[in-house]
């Protein structure tokens, strides 16, 4: 059997890696090892970005949701208000209850006397 050799695999693979890290600083760049790490690390941080994310919406609704209550002047809290959301059975989510108390106040109010 001929020998073959991996010249024309490798010098594709090594070129698709370095097309993937186009832009990076330095030896990332322009070298395969460290941009095949910078490939590994880029998706690990990736990864955990999109998670942290949620967390980071989620904050940001209570928040807004805390401020349409604070401006309301009511003596409920964020967890007083979704307590007595589930008990009353409304079932508005933490996403459409922030945009309400931002862009439509008044609904936002009307929910609020409803549960309260």
């Amino acid at each position: 059997m001929a020998r073959v050799k991996g010249g024309v695999t490798s010098n594709k693979t090594r070129k698709n890696i370095l097309k993937q890290v186009k832009g990076y600083r330095f030896g990332r760049s322009t070298k395969k090892r460290p941009a095949m790490e910078a490939i590994v690390h880029a998706g690990k941080y990736s990864f955990a970005h999109r998670k942290d994310k949620k967390n980071d919406f989620r904050r940001l609704w209570t928040v807004r949701i805390n401020g349409g209550l604070d401006t309301m002047g009511t003596t409920l809290s964020y967890s007083r208000l979704i307590d007595a959301m589930k008990k009353k059975g409304v079932l508005v989510n933490r996403k459409m209850l922030s945009e309400l108390a931002g862009s439509r106040p008044e609904v936002f109010e009307r929910i609020v006397k409803h549960v309260s």
